[in-house]
């Protein structure tokens, strides 16, 4: 894992076509603001967590025995 530094208004760049930047900081939270393309998903790992779940009960639902 890369562990980097930053200020607010600072930007990490991914690739050539992904921006990170840290919009605020504010006690124990940091909020970020991420330019993506429309083709790449972004989740907060809590909501990907679910999406993962839910995906996989519908497979389960969805064999035939």
């Amino acid at each position: 894992m890369l562990v980097l530094s930053r200020k607010k208004d600072e930007k990490i760049i991914i690739g050539d076509s992904i921006t990170l930047m840290v919009i605020e900081i504010k006690n124990d939270k940091v909020r970020l603001g991420i330019d993506a393309p429309k083709d790449v998903t972004v989740h907060r790992e809590e909501v990907y967590a679910a999406i993962k779940e839910q995906n996989a009960q519908n497979n389960t639902n969805c064999e035939t025995p």
